[in-house]
């Protein structure tokens, strides 16, 4: 009895050693749907399987308002979360989010220009385009211009419930070239051109605010065209005739940031899932489950051919489309997305 009560007390102690080497669980909370479910099999179950503690992931729809709203009362719930490229600088500037050294990832030459920000990491690169349903049209559009046709391609246009992205294209349409979209934007006769191009496709718009709405909306013919992320058009192409057109596409990373003020065994643990996240194998199996480049260049030679033809930062696709000016939407973004809400709004 004494043997087996000293077994007991030696099966406890050990439970308790791997528990504490085990690590706090973390809250990551993504954008939810195929991204999430690919984050699942290239990062979650991994991370747990090598014994470092539980994942809970949650979804958000990119509400800055939340991580806002938790830092500054002191109350931090989420121990990561999925940032687009914008919202991290602007998170950054106005100390939403912890500093990350930058070694922490391994060498930054490794990765895709831009990844390793102050306080964030892209994890991968993905593109919003231009989407249509093949079953429901005749032609195949071709350009942002085509999608303003509504004499050609009658019927609905879906597009994303926001500035960013929406005015890009708008002045893509009225003839602006990809490499020159910025530079346009940046001045009040830019914007105001943007808006003015808006209110020719004002009555034929059906607004999306979250990702699985547009295949959707093209599958069961509310829309003909939409904008949509590539990633999620691709995730149903095999049980539809969905397409998408690169030209004039916007790319962007998506990157995991830590809101400030996490407790700092949570905060560590939080970053070494991030370096997890980006190591080659990892981005490989991330890439294969979902149609987005990885961050991390070591992984491209990993993927096979097929996987990369539907990868945004191919050379064919991203030939003709636009990065993302992040510097240009925290500068301008605040003010935009109002005169957009309120335009929106009319």
């Amino acid at each position: 009895m004494l043997r087996s009560l000293k077994y007991s007390a030696l099966a406890i102690g050990l439970m308790g050693a791997t528990q504490a080497i085990a690590g706090p669980d973390l809250t990551v909370v993504s954008f939810g749907g195929a991204n999430k479910a690919a984050q699942v099999k290239a990062f979650y179950a991994p991370w747990e399987s090598a014994g470092n503690g539980k994942i809970i992931a949650g979804e958000y729809n990119g509400e800055m308002a939340k991580v806002k709203a938790m830092v500054d009362t002191k109350s931090v719930s989420w121990d990561l979360v999925e940032v687009e490229s914008p919202e991290l600088s602007r998170g950054c500037d106005e100390d939403m989010f912890e500093p990350l050294d930058p070694k922490l990832f391994g060498n930054s030459a490794d990765y895709v220009k831009g990844a390793i920000q102050p306080c964030g990491v892209g994890f991968f690169v993905w593109s919003t385009v231009l989407a249509y349903n093949a079953d429901k049209l005749t032609t195949a559009p071709t350009s942002w211009a085509d999608f303003w046709d509504t004499k050609k391609f009658p019927g609905k246009r879906g597009l994303r419930k926001g500035a960013k992205y929406t005015l890009e294209f708008a002045l893509m349409a009225d003839g602006v070239a990809p490499k020159d979209v910025y530079k346009v934007l940046a001045g009040k006769d830019g914007q105001d051109r943007a808006f003015k191009k808006l209110d020719e496709l004002k009555p034929s718009i059906q607004w999306w605010e979250a990702g699985a709405q547009p295949p959707q909306y093209l599958a069961s013919g509310d829309v003909v065209m939409s904008s949509a992320y590539n990633g999620r058009i691709a995730a149903v192409q095999k049980e539809s005739n969905l397409k998408v057109v690169w030209n004039g596409g916007i790319y962007d990373f998506d990157a995991w940031a830590i809101p400030k003020g996490l407790a700092k065994d949570r905060a560590e643990a939080a970053k070494k899932f991030i370096a997890f996240s980006v190591q080659p194998q990892q981005q490989k199996t991330y890439s294969e489950n979902i149609a987005y480049g990885p961050a991390n260049t070591q992984a491209v030679p990993l993927l096979a051919k097929d996987v990369l033809k539907d990868m945004p930062t191919t050379p064919q696709n991203i030939a003709n489309q636009v990065q993302i000016d992040v510097s240009f939407w925290a500068d301008n973004g605040e003010q935009l997305e109002q005169r957009f809400n309120s335009w929106a709004a009319k």
